[in-house]
């Protein structure tokens, strides 16, 4: 009966403090305190498509979000968000990048290029010429992505730059379908249109190297 007692009390204890905890977390925050979980507010500046821009974002605000939602570049597509598609991808100071996988505020003074950076529908850049031409786009969601890679992975093979199918390290990279493949493998098209992604990388290349053929073109 004792330890009844005991355990009584005890458990009427318990049940005042977890109370007095609850009254405590849901009391209003004293005048002036600011919330822990307000957003921190900071200015980046950078060039997007050739033209300065200046944004006041939420730190946390990736580099998508910031094309997407305010600056409203949409051709800047929000796939899996996680790096894994390549469909956000947009080319920064030369080199391509997930916009998902990075910050805004860590682009201060950068030079952003996305897809409406390359060309208009009156005017289209070689490589979505030949994307239209080689039925390279299919349902078009990855195209956006699929373009701006491409046009970095051709000035990566300009510039000498391996891959992990370069076989001569010593020896500057060929344009070859492996090169292409590999390169472009950060970018997944679901439709299944690689065939055709790498005749039209191909042909604004100048074609693949001696020996190579795109496998699309294969009798």
């Amino acid at each position: 009966m004792a330890d009844q007692q005991h355990l009584s009390l005890s458990r009427r204890d318990l049940m005042a403090a977890g109370a007095a905890s609850a009254a405590v977390a849901s009391a209003p925050s004293p005048a002036g305190a600011v919330p822990t979980d307000a957003p921190h507010l900071a200015r980046v500046a950078f060039t997007v498509n050739g033209q300065k821009r200046s944004l006041e974002l939420d730190t946390r605000t990736t580099l998508l979000d910031a094309l997407r939602e305010h600056l409203k570049l949409t051709g800047v597509k929000k796939g899996c968000d996680h790096g894994q598609c390549g469909a956000c991808t947009v080319i920064v100071d030369g080199r391509r990048i997930n916009s998902c996988l990075t910050l805004a505020v860590m682009h201060e003074g950068d030079a952003v290029t996305t897809i409406e950076g390359l060309g208009t529908p009156d005017r289209l850049h070689p490589l979505q010429a030949a994307f239209v031409k080689h039925d390279g786009y299919q349902c078009g969601y990855c195209t956006p992505g699929q373009i701006c890679s491409a046009k970095a992975v051709l000035e990566e093979i300009k510039a000498g730059v391996p891959s992990h199918v370069t076989a001569d390290l010593t020896d500057d990279p060929k344009l070859t379908e492996a090169e292409l493949r590999e390169r472009m493998s950060g970018n997944i098209c679901r439709c299944g249109a690689y065939s055709n992604i790498v005749e039209a990388i191909a042909e604004v290349a100048g074609g693949l190297a001696k020996g190579e053929r795109a496998k699309g073109n294969r009798a």
